[in-house]
């Protein structure tokens, strides 16, 4: 007897997950659960989408939203990624509804592997034109570029410098700003 296939999972399934804390996304229809962000990555978050906020939404770019905020995809491909920047005209009241300009991920202990892995390609695959790699372990930020589906690394910095972005102009990240200030920054 030949196993029945797996049922790809659809938004449908998401809408219906109980707001219990955890993360819940589809990547080709299979779910990831992820648990809430830990205290250090929130504040990281917080001090990064301040940052993001100033330059895009001064210049009318782009919005800027943070986690929990639906990426619908295609039906089988619902994100979360931990910041996000869309033009107005993608976002409906569901969540974002194409590819956004730019994503983030912070990397943390349990979604590490996922986040460089198989989200990583998905986005690609998928025409989202930026992802940033943020590792608080490293105190490092990278930020890639779709190129023929595949992301290519475009700049990356780390510790105390500032990471001055080639495709956005006047786009500088003060990296001290991420890893050092007082919990109230």
């Amino acid at each position: 007897m030949t196993p029945e296939p797996r049922r790809k999972l659809d938004y449908s399934y998401i809408q219906a997950t109980p707001n219990d804390g955890n993360r819940y996304e589809l990547v080709d229809g299979e779910l990831l659960v992820n648990p809430a962000p830990s205290r250090i990555h929130q504040r990281i978050s917080r001090r990064l989408q301040r940052q993001l906020e100033g330059y895009f939404h001064e210049r009318r770019l782009g919005e800027v939203f943070d986690a929990p905020f639906d990426v619908i995809l295609t039906p089988h491909d619902v994100f979360e990624p931990d910041l996000l920047v869309a033009k107005p005209d993608h976002t409906s009241d569901r969540g974002v509804e194409k590819p956004p300009l730019l994503v983030v991920e912070i990397l943390s202990p349990s979604t590490r592997n996922v986040d460089r892995g198989v989200k990583f390609r998905r986005y690609a695959e998928l025409g989202v034109l930026h992802c940033w790699i943020v590792d608080p372990e490293g105190n490092r930020v990278e930020c890639y570029r779709v190129h023929s589906g595949e992301y290519r690394l475009v700049v990356a910095a780390e510790g105390d410098s500032k990471l001055d972005h080639p495709d956005w102009d006047g786009l500088v990240i003060d990296l001290t700003a991420l890893w050092h200030q007082s919990p109230f920054a």
